[in-house]
C-alpha cells in the first residue's frame, strides 16, 4: 500500500501489543464503553468516528478489535440457513463473475406440505458453488439472531437504519463488477481472505434512487486507474465504505465469507423532502394555488404557464419558511420507528409473562423492551397515546405518569425502577402490546 493507504489502517505501531479494551479512559470501573457494537466493529476509532462517518474509508485489522466475527456467522451456519430453514427469495440471491443467476436456477418446490415453489433449493446450491458462484444471504438483520443483535445495537449507536448481508464466495472468484452502492457498508471478513479494491466515487453521496448504473461509464473509467486501496482481508479484519465509493472483490485461496452492513443514512435530502411535503399540504388552503389554468392552457410551453409558475413558486416558498421543526419530525420519527424492529418476543413467552403478572399482582421480572422507539403525545383531556415499534396504544390519564416515568427510566429493574412501581392491570396491558418483556 502507498502512504496514503497506511495512513487510513488502524492498526498496531510496530512492536507494540495488541489492544482490546475500549473502555474510555475516563470511565469508571462499571461503565459501559460508548457506542459499543460501534466499538466492536472499528475498535478506538469510534471516540472520533464522526470525522470518518460518510467521509472516506477505515479499515480495521483484527488485532485492534475486542474480537473476531465467527460468532456472528460461521460457516456451520451458513449451511443451516440454506439448507434446513427454508429460506425463500430474496433472502437468498446467487451470483457468478459479475450477474446476479435467475431464481429458478437455485430454487425449488418444498416438498409435501409446504405449497412454495421459491424455497432454497441445498442440492443446487451445491452444485453452483462448487462452479464458482457466489452465495448472498440477505436479510440476515432479520433470520439470524445474532446479528439480528448487533444490527440492532448498532442502528441504536449510529442513529441510522441497519441492515445485513453475508457474501460466500468459491476460491478465486468474483461475486459482482466494480459498482458503488447507495448507502455505507462495513466490511467484516469472516472467513477466509478476500482483496479489495477501492476507488474514489464518480457520484459522491449517492441518493437512494441514484444507482450506479446511472454513471456505468463514469464507473468503468475510475475502475481501470490505480486504486485508492488495494487490501487484503482477513478473518477479523473490518472495512467501513462511505457510499460511493467504487469496490469490487476478489476470493483468494480457500472460501471467504464476509458479512456487509449496510447503513441507509437518514441524509439532508430526506430533510428536505419532508420539509417540502408539509408545504405542498400547506398550499392545499391555498385557493389560489388551488385553481385552474387558463382555459388553452399548454402547460408543455413554459411562457404560457410562467405567471402561473411565478405565483406558486412565491406561495411555495413562503410555505417552506412557515413549517415548524416538529412537523417534519413526526413524520420523520414515522419513518424511523417503521425502518428497524424492536427487540424480538415471542407470543408465548409474553402470554406467560402477563399471566404472572395477574398471579402474582406485580410486574417483578419485567423491563422496557429493547429497541422499541417509543414516544408518548399528549393530548389535550390529559390523556396519551404511546407510540412505538410495538404499535400505538392509547393510554387513559391514570397511565400516563406511570408510563412517562417508566421511558425516562428506559424500564431498569434495579432498586425497584419504574417498572415495579406499575398496577398490576398496566403492567399486563404493556405486555401484551409488547411494550413490557420478561427478564
Amino acid at each position: 500500500m502507498t502512504a496514503l493507504h497506511e495512513d487510513r489502517v488502524v492498526g498496531r505501531e510496530p512492536g507494540h501489543p495488541a489492544q482490546h479494551d475500549t473502555t474510555p479512559h475516563d470511565a469508571g470501573p462499571d461503565a459501559r464503553p460508548a457506542r459499543p457494537a460501534l466499538r466492536r466493529l472499528v475498535g478506538s476509532a469510534a471516540d472520533g468516528f464522526a470525522a470518518t462517518w460518510g467521509t472516506e474509508p477505515l479499515l480495521t485489522r483484527a488485532a485492534d478489535l475486542p474480537s473476531g466475527f465467527e460468532d456472528l456467522l460461521s460457516a456451520d451456519a451458513v449451511d443451516e440457513l440454506v439448507s434446513r430453514r427454508g429460506l425463500r427469495t430474496p433472502f437468498l440471491r446467487v451470483a457468478k463473475q459479475g450477474s446476479t443467476l435467475p431464481e429458478r436456477a437455485f430454487t425449488a418446490g418444498g416438498g409435501v406440505g409446504a405449497a412454495v415453489g421459491d424455497q432454497v433449493s441445498d442440492d443446487k446450491l451445491v452444485r453452483l458453488f462448487a462452479d464458482g458462484s457466489t452465495m448472498v444471504l440477505q436479510g440476515l438483520h432479520r433470520t439470524w439472531p445474532a446479528l439480528v443483535d448487533l444490527s440492532q445495537d448498532l442502528a441504536g449507536d449510529l442513529g441510522h437504519p441497519v441492515q445485513v448481508n453475508a457474501y460466500i464466495t468459491p476460491p478465486q472468484s468474483r461475486g459482482f463488477d466494480d459498482h458503488y452502492d447507495v448507502h455505507d457498508v462495513f466490511v467484516l471478513q469472516v472467513q477466509g481472505e478476500k482483496r479489495w479494491r477501492i476507488h474514489q466515487p464518480v457520484h459522491p453521496r449517492p441518493l437512494r434512487d441514484q444507482p450506479w448504473t446511472a454513471h456505468r461509464a463514469a464507473v468503468e473509467e475510475e475502475a481501470a486507474r490505480e486504486p485508492l486501496l488495494d487490501v487484503v482481508l482477513r478473518p477479523g479484519d473490518c472495512l467501513y465504505l462511505p457510499r460511493g465509493y467504487l469496490h469490487a472483490a476478489t476470493a483468494l485461496g480457500g472460501v471467504s465469507t464476509h458479512l456487509t452492513i449496510g447503513v441507509h443514512p437518514w441524509t439532508r435530502h430526506t430533510l428536505a423532502d419532508q420539509l417540502v411535503r408539509a408545504a405542498l399540504a400547506d398550499l392545499g388552503d391555498d385557493d389560489e394555488v388551488r385553481a385552474s389554468l387558463p382555459l388553452g392552457a399548454r402547460v408543455e410551453d413554459p411562457d404560457s404557464t410562467a405567471d402561473d409558475l411565478e405565483l406558486v413558486r412565491e406561495r411555495l416558498l413562503r410555505a417552506v419558511a412557515a413549517v415548524d421543526a416538529a412537523r417534519v419530525a413526526g413524520p420523520l420519527g414515522a419513518q424511523a420507528r417503521a425502518s428497524q424492529r424492536a427487540e424480538p418476543v415471542g407470543p408465548l413467552a409474553q402470554l406467560r409473562a402477563a399471566q404472572e403478572v395477574d398471579s402474582s399482582g406485580s410486574a417483578t421480572g419485567l423491563a422496557l423492551r429493547a429497541h422499541l422507539a417509543a414516544t408518548l403525545e399528549d393530548r389535550a383531556d390529559g390523556s396519551a397515546l404511546l407510540r412505538s415499534r410495538a404499535g400505538d396504544l392509547a393510554l387513559p390519564v391514570a397511565d400516563v405518569e406511570p408510563v412517562r416515568d417508566l421511558l425516562a427510566d428506559e424500564g431498569r429493574p434495579e432498586d425497584g425502577g419504574a417498572v415495579a412501581a406499575l398496577g398490576p392491570d398496566l403492567a399486563r396491558r404493556l405486555v401484551l402490546a409488547g411494550v413490557l418483556v420478561p427478564r
